[in-house]
Parts: structure tokens; sequence; C-alpha cells
């Protein structure tokens, strides 16, 4: 009788029939395949004995909670929430070298929509809870498995839902692990590994301008479109003030330990820039953002439109949600007005506890002499919906990183893949943490 397959024997194939599932989020026009995927992890963890529940926000938009408490886990303690989503940003198949949604293995690398973000740990989470059920090894404590939709247009539908109309599935949890942490960063031939303990809040806006209608034959000094751009103009333009808060601190003494240099405030994104991609995720969490990412108005050439809409991506660091608000309405003036299309708050929590010492502790056992690190996010995760409910969240998905790999231009990007050694290390790290935390 074959022996049954270890965690890091069936990982990637799990990545690749997720990544098989078109799961795209549309945002308001709707996502696809999300009932599926979760069907699909569903009847995973049903085929080592593992129920779960599945919710529905809205018709398909489906996320599911699995209590995980076998025999042997210490039920006095509270629960572990691990927590991931199936939802996907939508991929343009022209752009890419291979079909975004086969699930394609390629030069030992999984590759499509979702391999890094979020598809690559919800397999490593699949494998591992899979293989210690079939081999009867019980994590420390119990664990509630979260597996989301929505999470890509900001979780409304999915975390953001449970956590509003289901707060007593995630009640007895205190603490979190999910995305975006645990992968590494090779720094003069050194391994850091991220380990994201803030995150930026959300402040998605509209910018409305409203003028006076006319033909644009004729003299109008009540133009919206002048008024809108000019708005448009200041908010891009604009230089936020630097706000280094504990998590950007930290990691940049650690860049400075293995640089073996002091970075300056002044040149610190000078510094990072070194880096590769990641440099613009950190400098983006030295300051508030706003980024002007969509207009619109008129209708026809001839016309003077009476309103006219810019859409800003705003970003906010922790503790200075006011100040964004103050300084965007200060750079918009008196004749543009905003609204907030989605707004939500930023998240942190600090570097240490028994938690953190069990993560750096299990990335020591599989990567000796690495260095785990605190970082913040630039973006946002199911962490903002979970903080509600007083858990305290870390994003921490373990890969071990080739030094080449421009790993965070592949969030969102095209060609994205993971390497299937990184999935195995991942399942490696996870495993012994489940035994720590």
């Amino acid at each position: 009788m074959d022996a049954p397959p270890t965690a890091s024997d069936e990982v990637a194939g799990l990545c690749s029939e997720l990544i098989r599932f078109d799961t795209s989020n549309f945002g308001p026009e709707g996502s696809k395949g999300e009932r599926e995927a979760t069907e699909y992890v569903a009847a995973k963890l049903a085929e080592v004995g593992i129920e779960s529940e599945l919710f529905e926000s809205e018709h398909r938009r489906t996320s599911l909670v699995a209590h995980w408490e076998p025999d042997g886990c210490d039920k006095n303690a509270p629960p572990l929430l691990i927590h991931g989503h199936t939802d996907v940003v939508p991929a343009i198949a022209s752009e890419w070298q291979v079909d975004p949604f086969a699930g394609e293995v390629r030069d030992g690398y999984v590759w499509g929509r979702g391999a890094v973000d979020m598809k690559d740990f919800d397999a490593i989470l699949l494998a591992v809870v899979r293989d210690r059920q079939r081999t009867g090894r019980a994590p420390r404590r119990p664990v509630r498995l979260v597996i989301t939709a929505d999470e890509e247009a900001g979780g409304g539908l999915g975390a953001g839902w449970l956590a509003r109309q289901h707060p007593e599935l995630i009640a007895d949890c205190r603490e979190a692990i999910g995305e975006v942490g645990g992968f590494s960063l090779t720094v003069n031939d050194k391994r850091l590994y991220l380990i994201q303990t803030a995150e930026k809040g959300l402040a998605w806006l509209n910018l409305i301008a409203s003028g006076t209608a006319g033909h644009g034959s004729m003299r109008n000094d009540d133009n919206a479109i002048t008024e809108l751009a000019a708005a448009v103009s200041r908010v891009g333009n604009y230089r936020w003030p630097q706000r280094l808060r504990p998590s950007v601190r930290q990691f940049i003494d650690a860049l400075e330990n293995v640089l073996g240099t002091q970075i300056g405030t002044d040149d610190v994104e000078q510094t990072l820039a070194r880096l590769g991609s990641i440099a613009r995720m950190v400098g983006a969490t030295m300051s508030n953002t706003a980024n002007p990412t969509m207009l619109t108005g008129g209708y026809k050439l001839n016309v003077i439109p009476g309103e006219a809409t810019a859409g800003i991506d705003g970003r906010f660091i922790p503790g200075f949600e006011q100040e964004f608000y103050d300084t965007i309405t200060e750079l918009i003036g008196e004749k543009v007005r905003y609204e907030v299309v989605t707004g939500d708050i930023a998240v942190e929590t600090t570097f240490d506890g028994d938690l953190v010492n069990a993560m750096t502790a299990s990335l020591a056992a599989a990567d000796p002499g690495s260095v785990a690190v605190p970082f913040m996010m630039s973006a946002g995760t199911d962490a903002k919906a979970w903080s509600t409910l007083g858990v305290r969240c870390f994003g921490f998905a373990p890969l071990r990183l080739p030094p080449e790999l421009d790993f965070v231009a592949l969030f969102h990007g095209v060609d994205e893949r993971v390497p299937i050694e990184s999935l195995q290390f991942g399942c490696q790290v996870l495993d012994d943490f489940l035994d720590r935390a």
C-alpha cells in the first residue's frame, strides 16, 4: 500500500488546482468562481475528516469557516485564526506567457493568477493541515480556518461581512496569521523574513467638481473640468510628510545591520531603491499617499459638463487618518468636494509576544542564520476585519525566495508565479509553527 502524500508532495498540485478556478474579482461588477473554489477547499478538508461551514454574503460570494480541534491539541487555549482568500484580481491573458488560469508548472514554478496572492498560502495551509490530520499530529492549540471571498475588493462581502454578521465565529480567537508576510528578502547574502505587523488604512475617494454646463465655444469661468484638473494635480503632486511608525523603523534598523551602514531619514528611499521593487512597498509606508487613478467628465467635445469626477486611491498610516482627510480637504479647495467610496481602518500591532517568538523560531529552524523583521504593508488585507473583533493580526505566509526573483512585482502582476521549492519551504515552516504557536 502506497504511503499517503506529504505536504511537500501535494502542495504544488493543490496550488495549481486552486489557480484553475477563475476567481477574478471585478469589484462592483462582481466575481467569478468563488463558490467553486471554496467548495474545493471544503472537499479537500472533508477528505481528511474536517467539516466546514459555508457562508454567502450574496449569491455565490462564498466564504468558509472550519474548526480544526483534533484530539491532542490544548482545547483550553484560544484558537489561532489562520485565514486566506480565494478571489484574485483579473488578468489579461494576452499579456501573459501562459494562460493565467491554467495553473501551469514550468521551470520549477507554479504559474498563474493567484500564485502569490494568495492561492500559494491557501495551498500551503491545505497541504499541512491534510498531512497532519492524516498522520494524527495535532496542532498545539485549536485552529480556526477561514477562507474568504472578496478580499481583493476590500472584503466587504467576505471577511468584513463575516465580522459584522457572524462575529461569534471569531470571538474566541485572539491572534491570527495570513497574508502578506513571511517571505524572504536577500540583502548582502543574508535573508530577512518580513513579517507584517501593520498595514495602511484605506480611503478610496471620488473628487467631484460641479460647474456651469455650457457650449464649448464660449467662455466659461465655472468649468467643472478645469477645477477638477487643478485639484487632481495638487493632490497628485503633494509630498506628504514622512511619519516613521515602529514597524518601519524596526525594518530600517534591521536593514542598517545587514548593510553595515546607517540610513538617515533623508535618504531612506534612496537606500531602499537598492532593494528592488520592495522599495516601493516600504517607501509607501513612510507617509500617507493619495494617487489619482480615474477621470470622468463630459460626453461631447463641444459641451462643457456640469460635473466631473476623479478617483483617488488614498492610504493612511496608523495614527494619521485625520491628517489624511484634513490634507485632502485643503488640497482640493472650496469648489471640489470628496466622497468616500470605500474606507477602512489602519491596523498595527507590536513585534513581540509568544506568537512572534514561534514565527521567529520556526523560520530559524528551517533557515538558520536568517532574521525575522517586522514591516508595514502599503495595501490592505482581511486583517482589517478581524482586528475589529480584537484579533491581533500578523502577515505570515512563509516563503524562502530566490534572491533574483522580483517577488513584490508579481503581486497583481503579469506572469505571476511562485517557486515550488518556496511552497515546500512554506509547508516545512508552517508545520513546525503549528507545534509552537
